[in-house]
């Protein structure tokens, strides 16, 4: 086990070494001048050269390259271009909320999308199976951010039950900060739930096939129970993979509904980052992510594992 987690510890820094390169320099070829953006158009040369010096951007490219990545390994992400304020503390004040909601959406989606696999797989090719199959096929085309508009326009705008936008805040109380996630989460949730469901739903089919349901089924277990009992711990290594790749995008990839809902997490800060010509905001934030996502993957590698210890092995 030790020697399997030594491998994906290298696989982790090689992936995150691999991927600081290629932010660090998409972000160096990205048209606009960040000095240029915040000076005007028609600002004094002198002073754009003054301005750029100041924010390190007259730097050779690897000397730039080297500063970043050696205050990411102590914590230091820069200063920002734009705030004039460290950039660790723009990720603290915006992480605060992107990380409950990408929980609470996660949550949303595994709470709805294992009942219905079950349920669909215990009706194979009946109706419920075809009514939740198509149900997912739905939540799957729906564009969630149309979707965010349409629970505005029922839940806040005709019935006024939760507020169209915006956030009060963790120090306005658990309820209200949770009250203004829920629509964000649902909407973030639907089109992951779908996929979740019909993953399942495949895997718990396919286990259903396995030599020891049958055995199971002969000793008098219902197809519901042998569903429950033995299919579904069977089915759950995709389902993991799913999942690790769900909190992945619904931490990286609430950019739109965040701008929808008007919260001030990750998303926005990337997306004000961009227009504003703010890169090392952009690229510190970007790189965070990828880490993020990266160590779901290390996190699910290691479950894989403990699940089944051929992997460990090497034997699969």
């Amino acid at each position: 086990m030790l020697r399997y987690l030594a491998r994906r510890l290298l696989v982790l820094a090689l992936t995150m070494f691999a991927a600081s390169i290629v932010i660090f320099l998409l972000m160096s070829v990205v048209p606009g001048d960040p000095a240029q953006f915040m000076m005007g158009m028609n600002a004094d040369q002198a002073a754009l050269a003054a301005l750029r010096g100041e924010l390190g951007l007259d730097r050779p490219l690897l000397l730039r390259y080297l500063e970043w990545v050696g205050g990411l390994v102590v914590g230091d992400f820069g200063q920002s271009y734009t705030y004039r304020v460290p950039v660790s503390q723009l990720i603290l004040d915006r992480i605060g909320l992107s990380l409950p909601l990408a929980f609470l959406a996660l949550l949303l989606s595994v709470v709805i999308a294992i009942p219905a696999a079950l349920f669909a797989a215990q009706r194979h090719n009946r109706a419920g199976d075809i009514s939740v199959m198509g149900l997912s096929q739905i939540g799957i085309a729906v564009p969630n951010f149309w979707f965010a508009m349409l629970l505005v326009l029922v839940f806040s705008v005709t019935l006024r039950w939760f507020s169209a936008g915006g956030f009060p805040g963790w120090d306005a109380g658990f309820v209200p900060a949770m009250k203004a996630l829920t629509l964000p989460a649902i909407a973030l949730a639907l089109p992951q739930a779908s996929i979740l469901a019909r993953v399942l739903r495949s895997a718990l089919l396919e286990t259903l096939g396995e030599d020891y349901i049958r055995t199971a089924r002969a000793k008098g277990l219902s197809r519901g129970q042998a569903l429950r009992r033995h299919a579904f711990r069977n089915a759950l290594i995709p389902v993991l993979t799913i999942i690790g790749l769900q909190f992945s995008f619904l931490l990286a990839g609430a950019i739109i509904i965040e701008n929808v809902f008007f919260l001030p997490g990750l998303g926005r800060l990337v997306f004000q980052g961009i227009t504003q010509r703010d890169l090392i905001v952009v690229q510190s934030v970007v790189i965070l992510l990828v880490f993020a996502v990266t160590l779901v993957t290390f996190l699910v590698d290691i479950a894989y594992a403990l699940i089944d210890p051929r992997l460990r092995r090497g034997t699969v």
